[in-house]
């Protein structure tokens, strides 16, 4: 059966960000993921963790000045001091929240672009090995350019290739079913070949992005397979709710922790 993590970042935004551990917990779920820590102090977040008996699944590298239009700097070229400044951040946080897994975000660049390549060649395989001395993994993963216009990395086959270049143990793929059915559909084949490879699963409606219980994509089957391919790691909720975040949960009842 999956284990999933609730998106804080997405989902009990009716509560304050730690008050989300609280919420999350109570309404059964075993884990947590968002996207950013870093206005929160890693000893609050902990203690939210470790009061609701919650695992950190999974959260994002600082990703750049999101503010300014930013979305990860590691295909930028010249700002590979930054990127190492921000991985010791995002380190500094995993420590105090014990989680496993970290996505690193590309940026909007141009994958073709010889430079931008290059860059992110050289990101990627410096936070492999630096996650790597504290027992990390490194998720890498497509976004469609619907949601996020320009970004670099948005082709699975693209991802996978540099996966296998770089053949490095911690170097995953994170699958993100949602970003996977806009960019190329296909779902279920590819879920029974990239999962060797994928470290992290996240899920959500097509096209509207909310519950997993409708739209475009059958997700009861879709768990089944999950489970009959052997997958035994996270499944972020990485949904909008289409109201409320309890009033939504209908799908996750059979789900609930005991």
């Amino acid at each position: 059966m999956p284990v999933f993590a609730a998106n804080l970042t997405m989902m009990f935004n009716e509560w304050a960000f730690l008050d989300r551990f609280d919420a999350a917990a109570e309404a059964g779920f075993a884990a947590v993921e968002y996207l950013f820590p870093y206005e929160a102090a890693p000893e609050a977040i902990a203690e939210r963790l470790a009061r609701n008996n919650l695992q950190q699944a999974l959260f994002n590298l600082p990703p750049g000045d999101w503010a300014a239009g930013e979305r990860g700097i590691a295909a930028l070229p010249g700002r590979f001091d930054a990127l190492k400044a921000d991985v010791e951040r995002g380190l500094d946080y995993a420590a105090a929240t014990g989680v496993r897994r970290l996505h690193l975000m590309a940026g909007i660049a141009d994958r073709h672009d010889e430079d931008a390549a290059s860059a992110y060649w050289r990101s990627v395989t410096y936070a492999a090995g630096r996650l790597a001395e504290k027992g990390i993994d490194l998720l890498l993963e497509p976004i469609n350019g619907r949601n996020m216009p320009g970004y670099f990395l948005n082709d699975f086959a693209a991802a996978e290739r540099l996966i296998a270049e770089c053949a490095l143990p911690n170097l995953k793929l994170q699958f993100d079913i949602y970003h996977r059915q806009i960019i190329h559909g296909d779902v279920t084949i590819a879920l029974r070949h990239l999962l060797p490879i994928a470290g992290h699963i996240q899920i959500a409606s097509v096209p509207s992005r909310n519950e997993p219980d409708g739209e475009e994509l059958n997700y009861p089957y879709l768990f089944g397979e999950i489970d009959r391919l052997g997958y035994d790691g996270f499944v972020g909720c990485e949904y909008i709710p289409r109201g409320h975040t309890l009033d939504g949960l209908g799908w996750f009842k059979p789900f609930v922790r005991s």
